[in-house]
């Protein structure tokens, strides 16, 4: 049989290493993809069936030649999530505008360059899914987000498009919006007063986002929200 193969973009030790771990549970071989080798070293280490592969998204040639490597040792991935995410916060008079074009690059054409490089395979082999995880950016633009906002809006409706070419192809692609705080050791310490409740735990998300890529083709999702149960929306 065919290995399974997940790629995911923008690891780390919060929802990105969450992702990689339950897909390596599932039988997934995982490449995971991010700046920090040393990081992806570390877990690779301490996750079977994962595999380290440092990559900033936004070099486009290091990033195809990363999926052809990726490719070569594993297999074409059936499963691609574009985690990885630029941010920056501030208003339209005061916000860096090279740093939205940075955020521009990471969020929304890491993800255009990575569907070219890895849907036609997948349409060649009958199945397969991309998804993006994003956030309430993506749908609105608050005071304050002039830098990141517009980035995430664009991704959201970039993969929106690729969904609507790919799908009929049998490719799912999905948008989960992140509509909370993520329970990481900064956030905690950031708001120490919030209950348990409060904070959206990464495992959490990698268990929906794995069962999004795993829908039956007559029950796709692609806008999917998920919030704690408090969550002010």
């Amino acid at each position: 049989m065919a290995r399974k193969v997940c790629l995911i973009t923008g690891v780390g030790w919060g929802t990105g290493a969450a992702i990689t771990r339950k897909f390596a549970a599932e039988g997934y071989d995982v490449a995971m993809l991010a700046r920090r080798a040393d990081r992806l070293e570390t877990l690779s280490g301490e996750i079977d069936r994962a595999h380290a592969y440092p990559c900033d998204v936004t070099d486009a040639e290091a990033l195809a030649e990363t999926v052809a490597a990726v490719t070569r040792d594993l297999g074409a991935p059936s499963v691609v999530i574009h985690n990885a995410v630029g941010g920056a916060w501030d208003n339209f008079l005061e916000v860096d505008p090279a740093a939205l074009e940075a955020n521009f690059q990471v969020n929304t054409m890491a993800l255009l360059h990575l569907a070219r490089l890895t849907a036609p395979a997948m349409i060649e082999a009958g199945g397969g899914a991309i998804i993006c995880t994003g956030n309430t950016a993506a749908h609105r633009g608050r005071g304050g987000y002039a830098g990141f906002a517009p980035s995430k809006a664009a991704q959201r409706i970039l993969a929106e498009s690729i969904a609507r070419d790919a799908g009929p192809k049998g490719v799912h692609v999905a948008y989960v919006t992140i509509d909370a705080v993520i329970d990481l050791r900064w956030t905690r310490k950031r708001q120490p007063d919030k209950p348990d409740d409060y904070f959206i735990k990464p495992e959490e998300i990698a268990g929906e986002v794995y069962h999004i890529a795993h829908q039956p083709k007559g029950a796709w999702s692609f806008n999917v929200e998920i919030r704690p149960h408090g969550e002010v929306w």
